[in-house]
């Protein structure tokens, strides 16, 4: 059984905007799933249809196996959302956030309380749980939204741009907690523009451009239509003159610093024995360049073209 499914998914507004072209979507059970667009692309429009926040004009949503045209209540059942936007009461105290979220669903208070407890002690909130949502940071409050989110134990969580505004220790935390609730069970679809998250956390992606589909693969897939990589390897102080190294492009970027381009077929051992023979030890190497940012910036592109020359 697939977590979702959509099938000619189309949405079109009173004013004549199409924002979405008969989609055709899979999720499996258990994936970490990344749909990911620029601004205007269709996603909000997915995810409001998918949680029933948007009516679709036609097609077909089955979630956890329920049509959510025949089945609507046991379909929203199974879906946590972590929205964009914060829609808390700000007066609210956190803990009581949480318990109200429970009620919603029906969760008695036995079970409610000790859920509450361990998904804002994994968040860090613990110590938060008496105070308005208003004394809380940014941060907080996104970590709140996904323990409000999963009080309800869902088995498809929605993660709509959840680090927005976060900086990088808490979102890096944030990343280790989704995948160990990925790694539970839970289904988590995800987006986002910060696309390293999408190239560390998922599995499989979906590309959305001007309300279609133009990608549907693995990462692991769209990663491998990428030639060439780039990266700044940190050394010892480099000679000078950099020497000729045949079948590598070497740039000094300063005194310690080398930028490379590799080809994906080329091995960076190989590289670093060169390197190595002509006196140049690497300290460290990170990617220059997101690599999935390379990709749909190349496939927006290309989209775009196709649509400019067709007759």
């Amino acid at each position: 059984m697939k977590a979702l499914q959509i099938r000619g998914l189309t949405k079109r507004y009173t004013n004549g905007v199409k924002a979405l072209n008969g989609i055709d979507l899979d999720v499996a059970q258990g994936d970490f799933f990344a749909l990911l667009g620029p601004n205007g692309a269709g996603k909000s429009t997915t995810i409001g249809i998918i949680t029933s926040l948007v009516t679709k004009t036609e097609g077909q949503v089955i979630v956890c196996g329920h049509d959510m045209d025949k089945e609507l209540e046991a379909a929203k059942s199974c879906i946590g959302l972590v929205p964009q936007e914060f829609n808390f009461n700000v007066f609210e105290k956190c803990f009581d956030v949480v318990m109200t979220q429970a009620g919603y669903y029906g969760i008695p208070p036995r079970r409610a309380l000790p859920l509450a407890e361990k998904y804002l002690k994994a968040l860090q909130l613990w110590d938060k749980r008496s105070q308005p949502v208003r004394n809380l940071s940014g941060g907080m409050k996104r970590r709140l939204m996904i323990a409000r989110a999963l009080i309800s134990e869902p088995e498809l969580l929605i993660l709509d741009e959840p680090t927005a505004g976060v900086d990088i220790e808490i979102r890096r935390s944030m990343w280790d907690f989704l995948t160990e609730v990925n790694r539970q069970g839970t289904t988590i679809i995800l987006t986002t523009h910060y696309l390293e998250e999408a190239e560390n956390l998922c599995k499989n992606i979906a590309i959305i451009d001007e309300g279609s589909i133009i990608k549907h693969c693995s990462i692991r897939e769209l990663l491998s239509d990428l030639e060439h990589e780039r990266y700044l390897l940190l050394t010892e102080r480099l000679p000078d003159p950099l020497p000729d190294i045949p079948g590598y492009s070497l740039h000094p970027v300063d005194e310690e610093t080398l930028e490379v381009s590799i080809h994906r077929n080329q091995a960076l051992s190989e590289l670093f024995g060169l390197l190595a023979t002509s006196g140049i030890r690497v300290k460290s190497m990170r990617n220059k360049q997101n690599r999935l940012e390379q990709l749909f910036l190349r496939l927006v592109n290309r989209e775009s073209t196709e649509k400019i020359t067709e007759p």
